[in-house]
């Protein structure tokens, strides 16, 4: 059926707006029902998350091993600041527009003991806490614990290659990207209906929505001055005008916002890269590699949305407790699937555990991330562009005949 192939926008738009709707008036037996389904997604997600990070880390390390040379690491290196400095924009811009919008008053439904007179039938926790409708399900590592395994094998893994290891950890990152793509982003909809239902009853979801309504705006404003900023360090670099060459990337920009996948945009995107008059080498290079690592799109908009729930929640905004989350953002954004929801999936642990997110905070973000998904995914691929003018100015175009003067020597 047609209705039942709307893209996952669609889905949580109405979900968000049926959750409006029906809160309200929804029987108390319906919307325990309801709570009860969000409980267990919140539980398989809390143990799904370590996982994740194992799966989707460690081969995301190990074969960043691969590469030209020296250009690998002054790639990466480039990549990662970019994410890093547009995560610091972000927070600067939100610190300084969304608190007068956001802390004037909590909202209590967002926190614990909402309004709403719902209770789950049964719940599922990470760890107990002595109610006897609870049924404990612990995840198999916590998320630092799981972050530093990842680190440490898949530096391991650079060294060690061709391994069973590195074969086993791909094939692993295939099973937990078909969990997220057929049982964690599937099941999403339903959630977040779940969660505005529950606010509607309790009167904050109009405040909820019109407050975020502010947020997308901005973080969507935010993608827009990334890329001219991107595009005018690398103009002033590669010594190219900078807006020709952003005007250049418009097909790569659109053809993201259609499939909101960065890998299934390269064949476009390194089209658009070579109108720039930089090389196949470092085109083929380059374009592959930042489809993977260099996310500062998705890391706008992580930032804007937690700040803004930190903010309404009255939680740490402080530069000094924040930036260890930016830093470890840019980190984990490496490892994003290319799937709709795939970046905020794994950014999940590090929002629980350094930014003590709960069931609720942790569906919101979903929910407003996938709303700008398309956005943030065409500012990280038109992005990459602005690097590969950079390397190519650098490189002088040789990446390739490098890799091979560095192989023979090898050999």
């Amino acid at each position: 059926m047609t209705f039942l192939r709307l893209p996952l926008l669609a889905w949580i738009v109405i979900a968000i707006a049926l959750g409006i709707v029906t809160g309200p008036v929804m029987p108390e037996w319906l919307g325990n029902v309801f709570l009860t389904y969000n409980s267990v997604f919140s539980g398989l997600l809390g143990f799904s998350v370590p996982l994740i990070i194992i799966g989707l880390v460690t081969p995301a390390i190990a074969e960043l091993g691969r590469g030209a040379g020296r250009w690998l690491g002054l790639t990466a290196a480039i990549a990662y600041a970019s994410t890093i400095l547009a995560g610091l924009l972000a927070y600067a811009v939100s610190r300084w527009i969304f608190t007068p919008v956001m802390s004037d008053r909590s909202l209590e439904a967002l926190t614990e003991g909402s309004g709403s007179g719902l209770t789950p039938y049964f719940t599922v926790a990470s760890s107990p806490s002595g109610s006897p409708t609870e049924i404990v399900l612990p995840p198999a590592l916590e998320v630092m614990t799981a972050l530093v395994l990842a680190f440490v094998v898949g530096i391991g893994l650079t060294a060690i290659r061709p391994s069973i290891l590195l074969k086993a950890a791909v094939e692993f990152r295939t099973v937990i990207e078909s969990l997220i793509r057929h049982v964690i982003v599937p099941a999403l909809p339903l959630y977040i209906f779940g969660i505005f239902m529950d606010l509607a009853r309790s009167g904050e979801a109009v405040d909820v929505v019109s407050r975020f309504v502010v947020v997308v705006a901005v973080s969507f404003g935010l993608t827009l001055v990334v890329l001219l900023l991107q595009y005018a360090a690398a103009g002033a670099i590669a010594g190219v005008n900078p807006l020709k060459a952003l005007w250049n990337m418009r097909d790569a920009y659109g053809t993201a916002l259609g499939t909101s996948s960065s890998a299934a945009t390269i064949p476009v995107t390194l089209e658009s890269v070579k109108r720039n008059r930089v090389s196949d080498a470092v085109a083929g290079f380059v374009v592959p590699l930042c489809a993977t690592i260099h996310l500062s799109g998705s890391m706008v908009k992580i930032t804007c949305f937690s700040i803004a729930i930190l903010l309404i929640t009255g939680g740490p905004v402080e530069l000094g407790s924040y930036l260890p989350f930016i830093l470890m953002l840019g980190v984990m954004m490496i490892a994003a699937p290319g799937v709709p929801g795939g970046a905020i999936a794994a950014a999940a642990g590090l929002l629980t555990s350094m930014l003590g997110f709960g069931e609720t905070e942790v569906g919101l973000m979903f929910a407003l991330y996938i709303a700008l998904d398309s956005f943030g995914t065409a500012t990280n691929v038109t992005g990459d562009g602005a690097i590969a003018l950079v390397i190519n100015r650098l490189a002088r175009g040789r990446i390739g005949e490098d890799s091979e003067q560095e192989n023979a020597v090898r050999a």
